[in-house]
């Protein structure tokens, strides 16, 4: 386990060697569903864009089905983002463990994504249909 300082040095190492974190307002609408039920929709989305990484999507927790929702006790720790928590969509007998994250104190660099939810797919046994519109 790296200290705080052995961290940031090597967060400050791979930021000098290229590596970014953007994040920026989504001009478009993101409607996101699971097993054909809309669980997200919105016009705010958050896009985020990490080096080696695919865009994430980041979704307001107010545009979106919390009531489909529990909170786990699974979390993770990006030293770019920070702590993120857990959800598990519940639908009758559906459901997709962990497959909702939040960041609900993330850096100050990504604080755009703060109270929002980013969605897995199918690596975490849910089948979504995110469709992004311009």
């Amino acid at each position: 386990m790296l200290t705080p300082e052995e961290m940031k040095r090597k967060i400050e190492e791979l930021k000098k060697s290229g590596y970014r974190i953007d994040t920026s307002i989504h001009p478009g609408r993101v409607v996101v569903t699971w097993n054909g039920t809309i669980i997200a929709d919105t016009a705010r989305a958050v896009a985020l864009h990490e080096t080696r990484h695919n865009p994430v999507f980041y979704v307001p927790r107010a545009d979106a089905r919390m009531d489909l929702m529990q909170r786990t006790t699974h979390s993770t720790h990006c030293p770019f983002k920070g702590d993120a928590s857990y959800f598990t969509l519940v639908s009758g007998a559906n459901r997709a463990e962990n497959a909702v994250w939040s960041y609900e104190t993330p850096i100050p660099d990504v604080a755009s994504i703060k109270e929002h939810l980013a969605f897995y797919s199918k690596e975490m046994g849910a089948s979504f249909g995110i469709e992004v519109k311009s």
